[in-house]
C-alpha cells in the first residue's frame, strides 16, 4: 500500500468506518451535548476532564471521589460549569441524563465501576489497566456487550496516526512475517518509603476508597500515588505504564488472542521500601501456531525502574523482528525500519507521540455513532491480561500455562485462584 493509500486507511480507521456497529444501542447524534460524569478526581482524572471539555459538545455534570480534597480538585478542573460533586458513584449512575462516565480511579475500582456503569446503561472511558484481575476483565467485556455500551480502554496508541500507519505497514509485510516483538518500560521511579497503619485522614472516606476489595488498614503510602505498587490495589508498573507498550507490541505482532505459556523472572532488585511489585522484570509470552500454515510467535517484555539508560534513547518502545527486517517503534513519536542486513527503509510515516485527544474524540464519535471504538474493551482485556499473567509469573518465579479459551491458569488451586480475587460484601462487588 502506498503512503497516500495508507493515510486513507488511517483516516477511515479514525473515522470509525471500519469499526463494528453496536447492535442495539441507539446513537446520540441528535443530542447537542453528551453529558458525562467523572469518577476519580486525581491527577489523571482532572487531566482527562479538561481534555474531554476541550470538545464543545461535552458537558461534565458530575465529579465523584471519596476524598474531599480531590473532589474539590475535580470540581475546579471542570471550571465554571458547576458540576454536582458526590462521593458515591451510584448517584452519578442513577441520573438518566448522564450518557457516559470517565473511570479514572485506582486500578482495583476500574472494572467494578465500569461494570456498574454498563449495567446502568452508561458508556465508559476506562483508564488502563481495565481490570485488577483476569476474571474482572472478562466480566467487563460481557457487561459492555450485554448492555450495548461503548467502552474505550485508555491506551491512546490505538488512536495515534503514527501507530495505525506503522501497524498497517507491518501487516503489508514491510519487514516480512513478524515472529517476535519485544517491548520495554525503562525509567527511574521513586521509592514509596516505609509506613505503618494509621487512622485515615478526616477528608477521606476510606471505606468507599477500598470499595469491593477486602479491607486492610489505612496506610499513607497505600493510597494516593502509592497504590500502584501494592498487590491489593494496583498492578505494578507493568499494568500502570508498561501496558501502553505491551498494547502496541501485541497489536503489531498480530495476535488477537491470549498466549498459552508465560515465563518470567524478576523482583525487587533495587528499591528497599514497602512496594510489593517488581522493579525488574523479564517476561516472555508464547503464542503457539494454531493451524498448519501459521507460525508460533513470542512477545517479550522488559522492565527496569531504576535506570535512565534504554534502547534507542527512549524510555519505552517496541522492536518488531520480521523474517525480512526490523521495526523500532515508540509511543514517544519515534519509528525506524530496516530491511535485511540492517538496510534503512524510508516509510514516510511521520513521528507522533501518544496523546489522549484523538482517543477521546474517537470515544465521543463512537458513542454518537453507536460503533466500537479504536480501543474497544475486548482489545483492552487481551492486553491487560498480559500484564496480570506477567506479574503472576514474576511473583512465582517461573512459568505458567494458560488456557486461552477458558481464561484459566493451569495448575493447583493456589495457581488457578490467581485469575480472580476475594471481594468483601460491598455494593461495588463485580458479580
Amino acid at each position: 500500500m502506498s503512503p497516500s493509500n495508507r493515510r486513507s486507511f488511517v483516516m477511515n480507521t479514525l473515522a470509525g468506518t471500519a469499526a463494528a456497529t453496536l447492535a442495539a444501542r441507539p446513537a446520540h447524534a441528535a443530542r447537542s451535548k453528551l453529558v458525562l460524569g467523572l469518577i476519580g478526581c486525581g491527577g489523571r482524572g482532572t487531566y482527562l476532564a479538561g481534555t474531554f471539555l476541550s470538545n464543545p459538545d461535552v458537558e461534565i455534570a458530575y465529579v465523584c471521589d471519596p476524598d474531599r480534597d480531590r473532589l474539590a480538585s475535580g470540581a475546579k478542573a471542570v471550571g465554571g460549569r458547576a458540576p454536582r460533586a458526590v462521593s458515591d458513584l451510584r448517584r452519578v449512575l442513577d441520573d438518566k441524563r448522564v450518557d457516559a462516565v470517565i473511570v479514572a480511579t485506582p486500578d482495583h475500582w476500574h472494572a467494578p465501576a465500569a461494570i456498574l456503569a454498563c449495567k446502568a446503561g452508561k458508556h465508559v472511558y476506562v483508564e488502563k489497566p481495565c481490570s485488577h484481575t483476569i476474571r474482572e476483565g472478562r466480566l467487563l467485556v460481557e457487561a459492555a456487550r450485554r448492555n450495548d455500551c461503548v467502552v474505550q480502554h485508555g491506551t491512546q496508541v490505538r488512536s495515534t496516526t503514527m501507530m495505525i500507519e506503522a501497524v498497517q505497514a507491518l501487516r503489508e509485510g514491510i519487514i516480512g512475517e513478524v515472529l517476535v516483538a519485544k517491548a520495554w518500560n525503562i525509567q527511574k521511579r521513586r521509592s514509596i518509603g516505609t509506613g505503618r497503619p494509621t487512622d485515615p485522614p478526616a477528608g477521606l472516606d476510606y471505606d468507599t476508597w477500598v470499595g469491593p476489595a477486602t479491607m486492610i488498614p489505612y496506610q499513607a503510602n497505600r493510597v494516593h500515588g502509592g497504590w500502584h505498587w501494592w498487590y491489593h490495589f494496583g498492578t505494578g508498573d507493568m499494568g500502570n505504564d508498561g501496558v501502553h507498550d505491551i498494547d502496541y507490541c501485541r497489536w503489531g505482532l498480530g495476535v488477537e488472542r491470549h498466549p498459552s505459556k508465560v515465563v518470567a523472572l524478576g523482583g525487587k532488585f533495587f528499591f528497599d521500601d514497602d512496594q510489593q511489585f517488581p522493579d525488574t522484570q523479564q517476561v516472555t509470552f508464547e503464542y503457539p501456531a494454531e493451524t498448519p500454515t501459521e507460525k508460533s510467535r513470542l512477545l517479550i517484555y522488559e522492565q527496569r525502574l531504576w535506570s535512565t539508560n534504554y534502547p534507542h534513547n527512549v524510555d519505552s518502545g517496541v522492536e518488531f523482528y520480521g523474517t525480512s527486517g526490523q521495526m523500532f517503534l515508540s509511543r514517544r513519536g519515534k519509528i525506524q525500519v530496516y530491511g535485511p542486513r540492517h538496510k534503512p527503509i524510508d516509510t514516510q510515516i511521520e513521528g507522533e507521540a501518544q496523546n489522549a485527544e484523538k482517543h477521546i474524540v474517537d470515544f465521543l464519535e463512537s458513542v454518537r455513532a453507536g460503533k466500537r471504538p479504536n480501543g474497544d474493551i475486548e482489545l483492552g482485556h487481551l492486553t491487560t491480561t498480559l500484564c496480570h499473567l506477567g506479574n503472576h509469573a514474576t511473583r512465582l518465579g517461573g512459568s505458567l500455562q494458560f488456557n486461552p479459551e477458558s481464561e484459566q491458569l493451569v495448575g493447583d488451586e493456589s495457581v488457578r485462584q490467581l485469575v480472580t480475587r476475594d471481594y468483601r460484601e460491598h455494593w461495588g462487588r463485580p458479580t
